[in-house]
């Protein structure tokens, strides 16, 4: 995935606590659905030219991943479908 998909998808982009001549050491995108139901990409200092964007269910036991837009704006579809307006 790329940045910009990741945007498209409603991830908002957080910055590292730790700076390197002032700059942030990393940055990575976050998306809160509900409490308790988070997605968190890997880390910008985690890509690499084979290893692009992906994005995890956040706080798990064993991690859920998935790499591809398509699938991450399905998975996202179906959780907005059912998530129970107050």
């Amino acid at each position: 995935m790329t940045e910009k998909e990741l945007l498209e998808l409603g991830f908002v982009k957080e910055f590292s606590l730790g700076n390197i001549d002032d700059q942030p050491e990393y940055y990575y995108y976050i998306k809160d659905f509900t409490d308790g139901l988070s997605f968190i990409s890997n880390a910008s200092d985690e890509i690499s030219d084979s290893r692009g964007w992906y994005v995890e269910f956040f706080n798990t036991e064993i991690p859920v991943r998935y790499c591809e837009y398509d699938k991450v704006k399905s998975l996202f579809e179906l959780i907005e479908d059912g998530l129970v307006k107050k």
